[in-house]
């Protein structure tokens, strides 16, 4: 699998070599990037922050903080994915091209370097064909259009250049063998399409075999994304290439989504300053000698980090990289602990301040603050659940053997009331309806630096700077998907594909019912949930299905608790599922070995979402008290 940003360290091996000076140059270029990039998160959350400060508390609102934000987020997400990629760290999945002879690997991981490079030059020529059709061009409040297109004109830029820099970075026979290979096959569709115009090779077969065969050798999720909505654009004559450009930076132009990054900041906050680390002490204190008190506490843990940080990614990295250690320790089976860390992810997928769940409410059209409202019960249900089996099968573990230095009780209680009133914070304010999710994660932003800072003294300046530098790049690689499955929908738009699929959908749920509708639509997300990820599934098909299932009488929110959840399913589900690769990779285990003990968690999760699917007052309760729904 390639390694997924979510997880990269602050500075790991470049994607290029440094030996040489010009590999010296870009590996300084990519350096500047990455912490201009966070340089750039932290002054939006500063415009976020004080905003919010200037509207209710001293009522002078800031009218232009909106559009500065926002445009601030685009920088960061194009110099974000400029860097990941410069570190080959693009989310993607190699178990298709596993089951392919090994002899062919090396010439498809080449293939997939210059379609990467061919994509990103690409969007690069359309972001200053947009750039020339915007001058005159000026936002609502008057400032010029450019703000919003340059950073995707620079970033683009530069994702070609690293692009380059790793296409070249093997042996010369591959390299250009794969080069030639590439450029020939789109020769030779340029040659039948102008030759045959009679018969030629229609855009919707392009952007279906470019999906397909993206999967197929492995070519990193956003570009299997980016690389079959640019074939079609290429092939249909009647679209300008600046729309290519101009529905990717659509995709992400949006001040909702600004709480992505913001978020996970906020968690990896968490994680560095002690707050992490002295709550899972203080929990195996309490629940150690409990039989299964070591799974209880990752299910425990699991969820309240998921309250922060709103990435499960990212909690699975919190919580693993300080249980895993305490798991082997007090000699307990690392693969069992491992498939239960997975499936605690699953469990959380719809705790607030959630990423999917951001994201199925802005592309669904739905109530963002109703659905954080509506997964709260249905996570309760799911993580009893999984209790429940975690104490039958677990053991008892003797808590002095899983730490080398006990901290003092006190500190330890200390540690968790300020990580509580953290997430009292942001679980008030998503309920009160006072300040938008974008909001209420700048102020976690603050509280976890200020207040966990002066509380724990563990964060210096240099670990800062290095959290934000990692936050931008992080953000970067999943909004970028954002982005690319935003062009994707577009070109299925185009082509009624969606049209097709409501008929169909709304047909099925006539005749079988509105229940029947959404066990098929769990089905869908669950298997393309492990095939594109957890964000391109839920903005492909939230939009799709969502108005059928109002049409059929089932509830958005309801139905939108319930994709979430089986998107999640799928991602951490093996044999592909890129979440439990992640995992694994976290906490040093092998898929073929965690699959089998994971197994009887998944199930009673697939047991639990059907039920959930049935019943839907789990998930109408909560907003419909609250007056939400």
């Amino acid at each position: 699998m390639n390694a997924p940003a979510l997880h990269g360290d602050a500075a790991p091996a470049l994607g290029f070599r440094i030996d040489h000076s010009g590999g010296r140059w870009l590996a300084r270029l990519m350096r500047g990037t990455e912490y201009f990039s966070g340089a750039v998160l932290a002054v939006d959350v500063a415009i976020v922050f004080a905003s919010v400060v200037y509207r209710y508390f001293l009522h002078d609102p800031w009218h232009w903080a909106e559009e500065i934000a926002r445009a601030l987020m685009v920088i960061q997400v194009f110099f974000g994915a400029a860097t990941v990629l410069a570190r080959s760290q693009h989310v993607g999945i190699d178990v298709f091209r596993g089951m392919l002879p090994s002899s062919w690997r090396p010439a498809l991981m080449q293939l997939c370097s210059w379609i990467i490079v061919a994509v990103s030059g690409t969007l690069f020529v359309s972001s200053c064909q947009l750039l020339f059709d915007a001058q005159g061009q000026t936002t609502p409040i008057g400032l010029p259009q450019w703000i919003y297109i340059y950073p995707v004109v620079i970033g683009s830029a530069f994702m070609t250049l690293f692009g380059i820099a790793n296409a070249v970075n093997g042996p010369a026979r591959t390299v250009w063998g794969t080069f030639a290979a590439g450029a020939a096959l789109c020769g030779a569709v340029w040659c039948w399409n102008t030759l045959m115009p009679e018969h030629p090779v229609q855009p919707w077969f392009l952007l279906t075999a470019g999906f397909l065969v993206g999967l197929l050798i492995g070519l990193p999720i956003a570009f299997v994304l980016a690389l079959s909505s640019l074939l079609y654009f290429l092939t249909d004559p009647t679209l300008p290439l600046l729309i290519y450009s101009q529905q990717v930076l659509a995709g992400m132009d949006h001040f909702v989504l600004l709480a992505i990054p913001f978020f996970v900041l906020a968690g990896l906050l968490m994680e560095s300053n002690g707050m992490s680390s002295r709550l899972i002490e203080l929990l195996l204190r309490i629940f150690g000698r409990v039989r299964g008190g070591l799974n209880l506490i990752m299910i425990v843990a699991t969820a309240f980090f998921s309250g922060v940080s709103g990435s499960k990614l990212a909690d699975i990295a919190a919580v693993g990289g300080i249980i895993m250690p305490a798991v082997r320790k007090t000699r307990q089976d690392p693969n069992e602990a491992a498939g239960l860390l997975a499936c605690t992810a699953v469990m959380a997928e719809t705790i607030p301040p959630c990423i999917n769940m951001i994201i199925m409410g802005f592309v669904a059209n739905v109530s963002i603050a109703g659905l954080f409202m509506a997964g709260l019960i249905p996570a309760a249900v799911l993580a009893l659940s999984l209790a429940a089996v975690a104490v039958y099968v677990g053991k008892k573990i003797n808590p002095d053997e899983a730490f080398d230095i006990r901290t003092p009780l006190l500190p330890l209680i200390g540690g968790a009331l300020v990580a509580l009133v953290m997430v009292t914070m942001i679980g008030k304010g998503v309920t009160s309806g006072v300040a938008t999710s974008t909001e209420i994660s700048a102020f976690a932003v603050i509280y976890a630096l200020v207040v966990g800072g002066f509380a724990f003294r563990e964060l210096t300046l240099q670990s800062v700077v290095q959290l934000f530098v990692k936050s931008a790049s992080m953000a970067g690689g999943i909004l970028f998907i954002v982005a690319a499955a935003s062009s994707l929908s577009f070109a299925l738009t185009l082509l009624q594909i969606p049209v097709y699929v409501s008929d169909a959908m709304v047909a099925f749920g006539r005749e079988y019912g509105s229940i029947f509708f959404v066990l098929a639509s769990v089905l869908i997300m669950i298997v393309f949930g492990a095939v594109l990820e957890g964000a391109p599934a839920l903005i492909i098909f939230g939009p799709l299905l969502t108005p059928i299932a109002q049409q059929l009488g089932v509830h958005p929110l309801h139905f939108g608790t319930v994709m979430v959840i089986a998107m999640g399913l799928g991602l951490f589900a093996p044999p592909i599922g890129l979440g439990l690769f992640a995992t694994c990779s976290i906490t040093g285990t092998e898929v073929k070995h965690v699959a089998r003990p994971m197994m009887k968690y998944l199930a009673v999760l697939f047991l639990v979402l059907i039920l959930l699917v049935l019943v839907p007052q789990f998930s109408m309760w909560l907003p419909t008290h609250l007056g939400l729904s």
